[in-house]
């Protein structure tokens, strides 16, 4: 499929402003061919083009899974904007009318282009689960964004991810669509962890050469008291006064927190506010569009503001604390620049900071097992079998559901609803039936007295619901419907729960004290970003391009700076470092492949000629040339006359 004419056909508007860039189009390439692809772009790199296209070239329904509900609106809009339909699930909706469009969805009375929901949805909601088989082979691509959430080797990992694909066996058994799975930043664990849960191949592992964010220069600062540090902070936030300005802190209250710093900046005259998981849905919106339009100059916040937010001018980001890890790191200063121009980031921390981060942020992240055994309590009530779970309404078996999941000791059997007294009017022979069977019509009481499963029980509701043989009188109280393995925690189940918790725990502790390491070996802003290129994997032949060019490109050198600026300046195509094979399977990189009327030339410029190991290597290079592409090599020295010299060579290949 020729995917540059996908584009302008597709989107005409935005085609029309910009080109998309190679990487958008391997990537799009990769799932068109029906393959699980794993993208890996910095952030402002066209994400959503990648599945917008990928979707639509694919002829069928996008599900779209998202983890913010500010984005999937976001989302939602702009395609809109351009003309499809889209269906957004999410909890900012009336669950009447959430009910509704299912309905209208199952019916064929809403045939969207893109649905968007949470990986929360796609795990809890039943009705959501039941409507999407009943259109099963309607839907070609699977998009799941921030993909990076469903590893628990990562900070930002959210239990649910890892049920999507339950979610896809439940709905397609072994016969999944395509997915295309998507994230900025990954470090090896974490990609191994998607690869296993999205049945992704290595060869459809694809990393962006931009991921070394080399436009935001990195300062670090380390202190032996607060109160320097602190200093250091106000007097940051004058250099970059009227500058758009994110700093982050992980505390929400109390000293030094997101809340204090705020009122204290105000205090100071600054146009600042706090943002953090404990403010409203409502609230975070206001202050990200407060942000963008320029009416805010510095948010002081956890790391809540982070994926999906689209603010492309943040000028300067300053950790207030060490993060806990180089990925977590590089994913919140990638907050700014999402424009490409250049900006500061700056980290101020202390030996002090690293001990509150292990002993406080990382330990207390995991339960203890005291904590575990409430939350097992809680859930099973000490028994062996069934029992409704509302998972949302308790934040200790947020956190703890996971570790008896994995472990075997809980498993998640349905999801239905807690009780079937939310139903009038039933005009259903199965649902009556299942009704008459108990006055308290709690479902794991019908379970026992139909013999029927949960799953079974959940489909005759389901069926009923979207078929308007039933009307609701109240909320359905979507629940998750468990069993419990174990009458108690034995010894064994303890010592299992105790090592998955070491485990991680001591992974994230050999994380941060990387990340100090790396801090304090690195003596510039440029070492650091190739160190951190080197974590998340970024070839080692990549990572000395750090120069922008005016195409977008990177490169090695001022001077291909200017070479590739003129080039695009006189509107000659050329590509930078594009890999050819000669003789088999040999092969060789110009720096710039150049096509005039259909012919390709190759440029090399030579910017350390005299220093012996160069000269050596560059005479067997053009031997090369001599030998399998005569005639078509163009050379170039460095030397204060660069730009003439350029412009003489532009100007003999544009006569060939």
């Amino acid at each position: 499929m020729d995917i540059k004419n996908l584009f302008k056909q597709s989107f005409p508007k935005l085609a029309a402003k910009f080109d998309l860039t190679d990487f958008q189009e391997t990537v799009i390439q990769s799932v068109l061919t029906k393959e699980n692809t794993l993208c890996i772009m910095p952030t402002g790199g066209g994400k959503s083009l990648t599945y917008w296209l990928s979707g639509l070239g694919l002829n069928g329904i996008t599900l779209v899974i998202s983890p913010l509900t500010a984005l999937i609106d976001e989302q939602a809009n702009n395609l809109e904007e351009h003309g499809y339909k889209v269906l957004t699930l999410h909890a900012g909706i009336d669950a009447k009318k959430q009910v509704k469009l299912l309905k209208d969805f199952y019916r064929r009375e809403l045939n969207p282009d893109f649905i968007f929901a949470s990986p929360e949805r796609i795990s809890t909601d039943g009705l959501f689960e039941y409507c999407v088989k009943a259109r099963k082979d309607e839907f070609k691509l699977i998009a799941i964004d921030e993909i990076h959430c469903v590893s628990q080797w990562g900070h930002s990992f959210r239990p649910f991810y890892k049920h999507i694909p339950t979610f896809l066996d439940n709905v397609y058994g072994d016969n999944w669509p395509t997915i295309l799975g998507l994230s900025a930043t990954l470090n090896r664990k974490e990609v191994a962890d998607i690869c296993e849960s999205f049945r992704i191949k290595n060869r459809a592992v694809i990393k962006s050469d931009l991921l070394v964010r080399t436009e935001i220069e990195l300062k670090t600062f380390k202190f032996i008291k607060e109160d320097e540090k602190l200093g250091k902070l106000w007097q940051l936030l004058k250099i970059h006064q009227n500058e758009k300005t994110l700093v982050y802190i992980y505390r929400v209250k109390g000293k030094n927190s997101t809340e204090d710093l705020a009122k204290l900046a105000i205090e100071k005259g600054i146009r600042a506010t706090h943002f953090h998981g404990e403010v409203s849905s409502k609230e975070k919106q206001n202050i990200i569009e407060r942000f963008k339009n320029n009416e805010l100059d510095v948010v002081f916040a956890t790391n809540a503001f982070g994926m999906g937010i689209d603010i492309p001018d943040i000028r300067v980001v300053i950790h207030f604390m060490i993060p806990e890890s180089v990925a977590q790191y590089y994913q919140e200063v990638g907050r700014a620049s999402r424009d490409k121009q250049a900006s500061n980031a700056y980290l101020l921390y202390s030996n002090k900071n690293i001990e509150v981060k292990k002993s406080h942020f990382i330990n207390k992240s995991f339960p203890t097992i005291d904590e575990l055994k409430e939350a097992f309590t809680k859930m099973t009530s000490n028994k062996i079998g069934y029992k409704t779970l509302s998972y949302f309404d308790d934040e200790d078996i947020q956190k703890c559901l996971p570790y008896f999941v994995d472990n075997g000791i809980i498993e998640i059997v349905a999801k239905g609803i807690t009780n079937l007294d939310v139903f009038s009017n039933v005009n259903d022979s199965e649902l009556t039936t299942l009704m008459s069977l108990t006055k308290t019509k709690n479902i794991i009481t019908t379970m026992k007295k139909s013999g029927k499963s949960a799953k079974e029980i959940s489909d005759i509701i389901f069926e009923s619901i979207v078929t308007d043989r039933v009307r609701l009188e109240k909320s359905l109280g979507k629940c998750l419907i468990i069993h419990s393995n174990l009458e108690e925690l034995d010894e064994q189940a303890l010592q299992r729960l105790e090592q998955y918790g070491k485990d991680k725990q001591e992974f994230k502790h050999a994380h941060l004290d990387y990340f100090v390491h790396i801090l304090e070996n690195c003596g510039n802003s440029r070492e650091l970003h190739q160190e951190i290129g080197r974590h998340l994997g970024v070839p080692k032949f990549l990572l000395g391009k750090i120069y922008s060019t005016t195409k977008g490109d990177l490169v090695r050198s001022k001077s291909e700076v200017i070479i590739s600026n003129l080039l695009h300046q006189h509107n000659i195509k050329y590509e930078y470092e594009k890999e050819m094979y000669y003789n088999g399977d040999n092969r060789i990189s110009p720096d710039f492949t150049i096509t005039i009327n259909g012919k390709e030339y190759y440029w090399e410029h030579l910017g350390m000629i005299g220093k012996d190991d160069y000269d050596t290597r560059w005479l067997e290079k053009q031997a090369v040339y001599d030998d399998y592409f005569p005639d078509q090599l163009f050379v170039t020295y460095e030397n204060p006359s660069l730009t003439k010299s350029v412009e003489s060579l532009i100007a003999d290949l544009k006569t060939r």
